[in-house]
C-alpha cells in the first residue's frame, strides 16, 4: 500500500502546477507559517529556517504516515490557508507538495533548494530544539 501511495506522489510531482519559489527574507518576513519536513536528526544538524515548524514527513528509512503528517499539520494551519513547505534541497517537498495541493487541497508553496539554499543566501537558521 505505501508503495503505491509513494507511487502516485512521485506522478503528482511530474504534472502538478503548484506554486514555488526560494526561501527569502521577504518570506520569512511575511510570517507565512512554513513547515520544515525533514527527519529531527537533520534539524539538528543544520538547525531550523527561523519560524518554521518542524514536522517530519518521512523518517530517516524513508517511511511515513500520511494521516500522522496531516494530524499534526493541522494542528499548525488551516486547510484554506497559504504555507510553505521545506526540505533539505527540495526533493521531498517536490513530491510531498503536489499531493498536499492537487490531492488534499491545501494552498502550499514549495521551497526550491530547501534549507541548504536558505543557509547559503544566510537567512536567519535557528537551532532545533
Amino acid at each position: 500500500m505505501k508503495k503505491i501511495i509513494l507511487l502516485l506522489l512521485l506522478s503528482l510531482s511530474l504534472f502538478a502546477q503548484l506554486k514555488q519559489q526560494y526561501p527569502s527574507q521577504a518570506l520569512i518576513d511575511s510570517k507565512i507559517k512554513i513547515i520544515d519536513i525533514r527527519t529531527p536528526a537533520e534539524w539538528r544538524e543544520t538547525g531550523i529556517l527561523k519560524g518554521s515548524i518542524p514536522i517530519m514527513f518521512f523518517d530517516e528509512r524513508g517511511q511515513y504516515d500520511i494521516k500522522k503528517f496531516i494530524s499534526q499539520l493541522n494542528a499548525h494551519v488551516r486547510h484554506d490557508e497559504e504555507f510553505a513547505i521545506i526540505c533539505r534541497i527540495g526533493s521531498r517537498t517536490s513530491v510531498v507538495a503536489p499531493f498536499l495541493d492537487k490531492e488534499l487541497g491545501y494552498k502550499v508553496i514549495n521551497l526550491r533548494g530547501g534549507i541548504m539554499y536558505a543557509i547559503g543566501k544566510k537567512l536567519p537558521i535557528e537551532p532545533y530544539r
